[in-house]
């Protein structure tokens, strides 16, 4: 019976990838009858006790191979450290960037608990599927990795790559110039997906524009596909700004603002938040002959990932 057992819970390493419970969540009720089918006799109670006693629990998944595969995973996270290293070294600036989870604004549910009076909680709605008019925000961050400071730009219509440079722009203008004014190169490390991804034609003539109008040659490293989460916006900014804005519903744009504006840290982090209220239109075309004019050079590691765009070479 221990035999039989076993081999419903675990089918595939126990040699019975054709189990009927294979593809069923393993109730006791459902394993209680599955043996019995084999004409054992066995109740409920006695299968959740032989399954304990076989050290078996019930259990949640667990992210652990996230990017692993990939041959150059470790390779490609060096290659990016010395990068960034020696772009800050030389006092130019590197930043690390990505979309935040876009959220809804309304009185909605928020993630996470705060302290209110008993028996008075926050009233919500109860539910979360709201009609498709509901205005949403999509916070893009970029994160000074040198000076430890962090800027999101809230927009309103979509996250498209027009955005993504729309909003690194916004930083160079507002904040990097400033912090950087004898610079010459730009560093930006980012992940695989979303409006950031290296084979989204948009992204890179948007960053060609980008260095034509900064005169900054921009250097780009992205993690490997899976591995978003090693990107340093993602724990230096990203998560300090979901603690401070925890239990407390996005009711507007100026609740966004406020929330990510007034995150810090004991470390001395400092974000500055704004609200981009242009509407970039989606599923742009870029043509062959756009995507040849961008002027990039790729590194000899992984070109697809790392990558140069210089300004344009203008002719006298």
């Amino acid at each position: 019976m221990i035999e039989d057992l076993e081999r419903l819970v675990d089918p595939v390493t126990r040699g019975d990838p054709e189990s009927p419970l294979r593809w069923t969540s393993k109730s006791a009720a459902k394993l209680a009858m599955a043996l019995r089918a084999m004409g054992h006799e066995i109740v409920d109670r006695t299968v959740l006790l032989r399954l304990k006693s076989l050290g078996y629990r019930l259990q949640a998944n667990q992210k652990t191979r996230e990017g692993a595969d990939h041959p150059d995973r470790d390779a490609q996270f060096a290659h990016i450290n010395e990068t960034v290293k020696s772009a800050i070294e030389a006092g130019q600036p590197a930043i690390s960037i990505d979309t935040k989870k876009k959220e809804l604004i309304g009185d909605y549910k928020a993630v996470g608990r705060e302290l209110e009076p008993t028996g008075r909680p926050v009233q919500v709605q109860g539910h979360d599927f709201p009609d498709p008019k509901v205005p949403r925000a999509f916070p893009y961050g970029v994160y000074d990795i040198a000076n430890d400071e962090g800027w999101v730009n809230v927009g309103i219509s979509a996250d498209t790559a027009q955005f993504s440079v729309a909003s690194i722009r916004a930083w160079w203008t507002h904040l990097g110039s400033e912090r950087f004014p004898d610079a010459k190169t730009l560093t930006i490390t980012a992940d695989c997906g979303g409006s950031n991804n290296p084979r989204v034609r948009l992204w890179k003539t948007e960053l060609q524009r980008l260095a034509d109008e900064t005169g900054l040659q921009i250097e780009v490293c992205h993690f490997p596909p899976g591995t978003s989460k090693w990107n340093k916006i993602e724990h230096r900014l990203f998560s300090f700004i979901s603690l401070n804005w925890r239990g407390k519903p996005l009711t507007s744009y100026q609740v966004v603002i406020e929330l990510i504006a007034s995150t810090t840290t004991n470390t001395g982090l400092t974000v500055y938040a704004r609200l981009d209220e242009t509407t970039y239109p989606q599923k742009i075309k870029i043509t062959d002959e756009q995507i040849a004019a961008v002027n990039i050079t790729g590194h000899q590691f992984h070109p697809e990932w790392n990558y140069i765009i210089s300004p344009s070479v203008v002719n006298s």
